[in-house]
């Protein structure tokens, strides 16, 4: 049988680019309209006729039917691609909002087949999404949006070792910092995964120095106490790690008689509250800056190597401190030994670095090697879940759908990150740096403004404790996803004769109400119901359909802690590649730290020489004169050491 006949319309929807040879407002009818109006896709690959067109001064008949903005055309003939807000995945999308509207999670829970549909299981880790305002379509539409961006693309580009952080031209390979040995993963055509190694077993070896007392500091006696100096992803990754490692009993059963400590802010309060009680002859440093030139990190160096020299002599700082960088040139005038010093690589963020010497070496140092393993053993099997799994069952991918879903098409810009978990206290502050520093950007990858905002702004506490502080604005102010996060066995186990449940229980009763509560909501009828006065009804009532999504762990253990991590940076990761930006660069933290230093070097001379200052705005001079005469009384005639030696004798660390 002949097939029959395509129109000449479909016929150029399906040959895409567009060929067209002349211009004139005649162009503008209904069929030539539909022609061109096709996918973002199709549009960047247009002919060079078709943008000769539309580039035209004839062109603007055609350019108002079609609702192309200029830049959008030039942007077009400069190769540049066009966001994904232009695809019709995204514009399937904004017009299902619609009927997400006319739903209540109310109803959308009494859908056992939904809820179970929702609700995904990998390697012990349950993701329950039936409390987001998602029906099966939504979830159809938005794996339709991650092909038109490509995302199983861009996922296998990461895993091969592509350039894929394009403006710093770099592979972005945290992953490859927990891969097994005999696993391969390339970067410019070579093998990493043994160069990783290299450096995990370098620091296994010398933590089990440190730990078995073999190395010892200067005076002879056993380094019992690490502070780890470095700021950033340096400090907030290490700390998150650390906060849920050290009631895990096994963990704690390894720690004990050793202390962890973390230095990050410049401020010199930070210095004393680290170094409090600490004895230099039993102290180990370990200072974290990839270029051992990081302003914060390498003052606060400077800081704390003037405190064991004072006390022990220059020459103890071989033996007292230690190096987690690349520089060794820098490494060495500083004094340290560079055969001490621990190195990562370029393809690895700051945000992303927990994996490498910058977590582990502290944590191994803590806790031992073994149990630094498992952590890392965690973390990989979330990223090999997140390179092999289809979309459509992929934990990470899911979870980034979701938050593009809150953030783009309902307009949630922000997400409470709610651990049911006093060990993940440092999670959310952690997942700050992550999620924000990564996604908090306003161009594409081509240097384009974007139509739409990006990011969330990521804030969290751990239940109870967040009941009492913000929920209630979660509940009847503004709507802001939630991540509830349960462990079903306790790290501290607490029971007590005759109460009704467990401390433990008591704690994750309140996690699975919580959702319930902002999903179902209560509405006037249950309230007149239980005979609340009419007075009091408005502020009782809650509106629900308050979207959350519940993450539950069999227990908390560095395996897990590792598949947690991972869960949210890859989590992350797709968002940005849907959003069409890059989420592994960080250039809007530079300007306010280039203008740091003209203060740094104004106020120099100010102190010094007495300089008027100059080339500041009104309100920052006025700011910074009333600074400056409120410190004269720190002045002295001979230049010398000042350092807090025991600033906060009753501070409790």
């Amino acid at each position: 049988m002949q097939a029959p006949a395509v129109p000449a319309v479909q016929q150029q929807q399906q040959h895409c680019p567009i060929s067209v040879t002349s211009s004139g407002s005649r162009f503008t009818t209904p069929a030539v309209v539909q022609a061109f109006r096709l996918s973002s896709s199709c549009f960047f690959h247009s002919s060079s006729s078709s943008l000769r067109i539309l580039r035209s001064r004839a062109d603007q008949p055609l350019r108002r039917a079609l609702s192309i903005p200029h830049h959008r055309i030039e942007a077009m003939a400069s190769g540049q691609h066009a966001p994904i807000s232009e695809s019709a995945a995204w514009a399937d999308l904004k017009q299902h909002v619609k009927t997400i509207e006319g739903t209540h999670l109310r109803n959308l829970m009494q859908d056992n087949n939904r809820c179970e549909e929702l609700i995904k299981e990998y390697d012990g880790i349950v993701v329950d999404l039936s409390r987001q305002r998602v029906i099966h379509d939504t979830v159809d539409k938005l794996l339709n949006l991650a092909e038109e961006a490509k995302l199983k693309e861009k996922i296998d580009q990461m895993f091969d070792g592509v350039h894929i952080n394009e403006t710093e031209n770099r592979s972005v390979l945290h992953a490859a910092l927990r891969a097994p040995r005999d696993e391969v993963i390339n970067c410019d055509g070579q093998n990493v995964v043994p160069a990783v190694w290299d450096v995990l077993d370098k620091i296994d070896a010398f933590s089990d120095q440190i730990r078995s007392g073999s190395w010892l500091g200067s005076t002879g006696k056993p380094l019992t106490d690490v502070v780890a100096i470095g700021i950033g992803g340096s400090f907030l990754g290490p700390l998150f790690v650390h906060t849920a490692m050290q009631t895990e009993p096994g963990c704690a059963q390894a720690a004990k008689g050793r202390r962890l400590r973390f230095l990050a802010n410049v401020d010199p309060i930070d210095v004393a509250r680290a170094l409090l009680d600490l004895n230099q002859e039993t102290t180990l440093v370990v200072i974290v800056s990839k270029t051992f030139t990081t302003a914060e990190t390498m003052l606060n160096a400077r800081t704390v190597r003037t405190w064991i020299t004072s006390a022990l002599g220059v020459e103890a700082v071989s033996k007292h401190m230690v190096a987690v960088s690349t520089n060794l040139k820098l490494v060495k005038e500083f004094g340290i030994d560079p055969a001490n010093a621990f190195g990562f690589w370029d393809w690895v963020g700051g945000r992303y670095s927990v994996c490498s010497a910058v977590g582990v070496l502290p944590l191994a140092l803590q806790y031992g090697f073994s149990h630094v393993k498992k952590f890392l053993q965690g973390a990989w099997s979330i990223d090999d879940h997140f390179r092999s799994a289809p979309l459509e069952s992929n934990l990470p991918v899911l979870l980034g759908l979701m938050s593009v879903w809150n953030v783009s098409f309902l307009g949630c810009p922000a997400r409470a990150i709610l651990p049911y978990c006093q060990a993940l206290a440092k999670l959310a502050p952690h997942i700050q740096q992550v999620s924000m520093e990564s996604n908090g950007k306003g161009v594409s990858l081509d240097g384009v403004p974007l139509p739409f905002g990006t990011g969330e702004i990521d804030f969290g506490e751990p239940g109870t404790n967040g009941q009492h502080s913000f929920y209630q604005l979660i509940h009847q102010g503004r709507v802001i996803p939630c991540d509830f996060i349960g462990i079903i066995k306790s790290q501290q186990s607490v029971y007590l004769k005759g109460e009704q449940v467990s401390n433990h229980d008591e704690l994750m009763c309140n996690f699975f109400a919580q959702a319930d509560a902002l999903a179902y909501g209560k509405t006037r009828e249950e309230l007149v119901a239980e005979k609340v006065p009419e007075a009091l009804i408005p502020h009782k009532m809650f509106s629900g359909n308050r979207q959350s999504l519940s993450i539950l762990l069999p227990n908390l253990t560095p395996y897990t802690v590792g598949q947690l991590l991972a869960l949210y940076e890859h989590r992350v990761a797709v968002q940005g590649w849907i959003w069409g930006i890059n989420s592994f660069d960080q250039w809007g933290v530079e300007l306010g730290k280039s203008l740091a230093g003209k203060v740094r070097t104004q106020m120099n001379a100010a102190r010094t020489k007495t300089q008027p200052l100059s080339g500041f705005n009104y309100s920052t001079t006025t700011l910074l004169t009333r600074y400056l005469q409120g410190k004269t009384q720190l002045l002295y005639p001979d230049p010398h050491d000042v350092f807090p030696s025991n600033v906060l004798p009753g501070f409790e660390k």
